[in-house]
């Protein structure tokens, strides 16, 4: 699978279905994914990492095995922790707008870990 460009340090690899997306996020230490909403329902698990979570007024930080909700349409950013975090989302329906986004240079993929 292609690593694409989702946000500035942010790289996914994505699988999409006729009504959903599968993706494994990957996203660098301490960055902000800045406040957005989109027309997807948003389901995740942490893998690797930690990320504080904002949406709907309410703010919870997660670590592996974490897993949180974004409703379709409602604002929500997230903060990656210091070291760099791994979510495994899926998204209903399917992400459209990411068929087009950019590859990303290939800087090194953190998961699966390389045996």
């Amino acid at each position: 699978m292609p690593l694409l460009r989702a946000w500035d340090g942010v790289t996914v690899r994505v699988v999409h279905g006729e009504l959903m997306s599968i993706a494994i996020a990957e996203l660098e230490p301490n960055i902000l994914v800045p406040e957005h909403q989109h027309v997807n329902e948003q389901l995740g698990v942490v893998i690797e990492g930690s990320a504080e979570f904002r949406s709907g007024g309410e703010t919870v930080k997660l670590g592996v095995g974490g897993t949180y909700r974004f409703l379709a349409n409602v604002p929500h950013e997230v903060q990656v922790g210091e070291n760099g975090a791994v979510f495994v989302e899926c998204f209903s329906p399917s992400r459209e707008d990411w068929k087009s986004i950019p590859t990303a240079e290939n800087t090194g993929v953190r998961w699966p870990p390389a045996k």
